[in-house]
């Protein structure tokens, strides 16, 4: 990993305790990033927060850092617990979360409860009414839990909305705002709203429901990353799945993430890489999340090095090390892109994003390339590229893939129509 992505200012010269200093240092952190450098010396004075950064720029470890500080320092009178409400849009960011809230207050005397839908419900209110300091989670889950009455937002001091954004496409403001309300005036409580874009409508919740925040953009003037190497190709329908593979062959990505934009393809794309011998995972919203889980977990440990995502179910990951990002289908969202590609290239790292254009979603190319701010090349798809592949008929009652090579002529054809997609319910994504 590249240290460029640093800035000069160390946090042993920030206004953090030695014994936070203690967990960074063993945690190898030694200099801020843009975000934390501009938005630390502010918010450990007590400044609420409103940051924009790209993914992977240290937003995480901002907010905590902050959030700790601001608990050892008004650790004088006994106070009922939670003291601070950190809250996540989905579940995978809310585990990573309380990952590195572990890593990083190692050293401190705090409880965290990690809670959020679609698993150990029992367990998580048990949890939660064991009088922890730092509640970490989705908000339907937390909700839940506050309408039985199992913990109390009288008391809450410090307050964390991750990815603001992705909680408007979720569908969870009415959820922030229902927690926000019953919690103390935004004037007694530290607050902190991180999000990827700064919109109008991130940016009036955040003035709504904090006390008078400093924004704070980094590299507002980049969408995205310097270090993302973009390009895209213009394929046939029929000719997508021999590019990819061979683009695949070509690269041999240590690690990639592959977004379609239904489930449907998603399953299908799977079935036909595992069919060229390609260790593959599908995520897509209606995975149960104890497979999500094991299913991430074997990426993340290279037992797998193809994720097949759908925008729904990728939402809040955070995995190190992806070499490469591929739009096999172009997102219909402008903002995912962005999202998307972010994937890579974190932390200082380089990464490759690439796209392919093809007869359905070319519509949505433009409008990409006019938000981000630049045109993405186009590369000549060569015969190289477009090799011999095996497609499995899906579901055959045999199950034995036929052999299709490069796209052929209508006429010497015969594999079946594919049948329409079904674009996936957002609101899937979190079972409160």
């Amino acid at each position: 990993m590249k240290n460029t992505h640093l800035t000069q200012t160390r946090f042993s010269n920030l206004e953090l305790s030695d014994i936070i200093l203690q967990g960074l240092n063993d945690a190898g952190f030694n200099h801020c990033t843009p975000i934390q450098d501009k938005a630390l010396p502010l918010s450990l004075r007590g400044k609420d927060i409103a940051g924009q950064a790209q993914t992977g720029t240290g937003k995480t470890a901002t907010f905590l850092l902050a959030t700790f500080q601001h608990l050892l320092n008004d650790e004088s009178e006994p106070i009922k617990n939670p003291r601070a409400i950190i809250l996540a849009p989905t579940r995978e960011l809310a585990i990573q979360i309380h990952k590195d809230a572990l890593l990083l207050g190692k050293y401190l005397n705090l409880k965290f409860a990690l809670i959020y839908g679609g698993i150990d419900y029992q367990k998580q209110l048990d949890k939660i009414k064991s009088n922890v300091d730092i509640i970490i989670g989705t908000p339907g889950r937390i909700i839940d839990f506050y309408r039985q009455n199992a913990f109390s937002l009288d008391n809450v001091q410090v307050t964390v909305l991750d990815e603001a954004d992705r909680m408007f496409d979720l569908g969870f403001v009415k959820d922030i705002r229902y927690l926000l309300r019953r919690m103390p005036e935004p004037t007694l409580r530290l607050n902190m709203l991180f999000s990827a874009t700064l919109s109008y409508k991130v940016t009036e919740l955040a003035y709504e429901h904090m006390n008078n925040p400093v924004l704070i953009r980094i590299e507002s003037e980049e969408v995205t990353s310097k270090a993302i190497q973009q390009s895209a190709y213009c394929p046939a329908n029929d000719q997508k799945m021999p590019l990819l593979v061979g683009i695949l062959q070509q690269h041999q990505p240590q690690r990639s993430i592959i977004f379609v934009n239904t489930k449907r393809c998603a399953e299908q794309l799977g079935d036909t890489l595992n069919a060229n011998n390609f260790k593959t995972a599908v995520l897509s919203g209606d995975v149960p999340q104890e497979k999500r889980q094991r299913l991430l977990a074997d990426f993340q440990e290279n037992r797998i090095t193809l994720l097949i995502a759908t925008d729904v179910a990728a939402r809040g990951l955070h995995i190190a090390d992806v070499s490469h990002v591929f739009n096999y289908d172009l997102p219909q969202d402008v903002e995912d892109y962005v999202h998307r590609i972010g994937r890579t290239a974190r932390f200082g790292a380089s990464g490759v994003a690439i796209s392919f254009i093809c007869e359905q979603y070319a519509y949505s190319m433009p409008d990409i390339e006019d938000y981000i701010g630049q045109k993405i090349p186009v590369l000549a798809i060569t015969k190289e590229l477009l090799v011999d592949i095996l497609i499995p008929e899906m579901r055959r009652e045999d199950n034995k893939p036929k052999r299709h090579g490069k796209p052929k002529s209508r006429s010497s054809r015969s594999s079946p129509k594919a049948p329409a997609s079904v674009p996936e319910n957002p609101q899937s994504q979190e079972n409160p």
